[in-house]
């Protein structure tokens, strides 16, 4: 049970996996101001950005699951590095399945809700952990504007069209869920050049050190048309946000 190795290559530098930088997280943290002591469970946690910062910035404490041994590794580090091992834990698992021992004041999933099936399966997930009245976090894309085709759409990362919302749709289905929206964070396109530019230098870092890997003809074929593609597309027409919902 495990990531493919092609993400832990394009994201080896990366502390956090999806288009929010170090700022925007730290925004984050102090825009929903998790109270000391508050107990997290941050599914899909990746290297553990998110719980290793606010346990040091904000006192809370937690767990993260993630399938990915290498991102567990990292996380075990970070903490350690920043002197929270004692107050935040990284478990390697299918977070899709998970639900706390206890209930917990903050449930977080930011940026993989199909470890859930989607947005509404990854809602009932975090539910199962929440305690009353605490807050939910959901990372997701949506579409900056409308997509004028489906070659649009799948070079955005989308089977179909269909498969993102445009950002007040995406609010919408937040509250048909029976969430209200309290916050939320939003990515740029410098958080996702950040993001998705990093990706190439580690790409051709890594084929440099492992020409005659199995993986280095995709992984060259990718870097090649990758550059292009994010720009043309992706750039444009793809948003992606976290949002703080509480239970109506």
């Amino acid at each position: 049970m495990d990531l493919p190795r092609i993400i832990t290559i394009r994201e080896s530098s990366h502390r956090i996996h999806n288009p929010l930088t170090a700022g925007k997280l730290a925004a984050l943290g102090r825009a929903v101001r998790p109270a000391p002591g508050t107990r997290v469970l941050d599914l899909a946690s990746g290297s553990g950005e998110l719980l290793c910062t606010w346990a040091r910035d904000h006192g809370i404490t937690g767990t993260g699951v993630d399938i990915s041994t290498v991102f567990t590794g990292r996380a075990r580090a970070r903490a350690a590095e920043l002197g929270v091992a004692d107050r935040v834990e990284f478990v390697h698992g299918d977070a899709s399945g998970h639900v706390a021992d206890e209930p917990v004041g903050l449930a977080s999933c930011v940026g993989a809700t199909w470890i859930g099936g989607g947005v509404a399966g990854t809602v009932e997930l975090l539910a199962r952990s929440l305690a009353p009245g605490g807050l939910m976090l959901i990372g997701e894309p949506y579409w900056r504007r409308e997509v004028p085709d489906q070659e649009t759409a799948r070079a955005s990362h989308a089977d179909r069209k269909e498969d993102f919302l445009l950002l007040p749709e995406l609010i919408e289905r937040f509250g048909s869920l029976g969430y209200d929206v309290v916050e939320m964070v939003l990515a740029d396109q410098d958080s996702w050049d950040r993001y998705q530019a990093a990706q190439w230098l580690n790409m051709r870092r890594w084929l440099d050190r492992n020409p005659d890997d199995e993986l280095a003809a995709g992984i060259r074929a990718e870097l090649a048309a990758g550059p292009a593609r994010y720009t043309r597309y992706q750039r444009e027409y793809l948003g992606w946000g976290v949002f703080a919902l509480m239970r109506r």
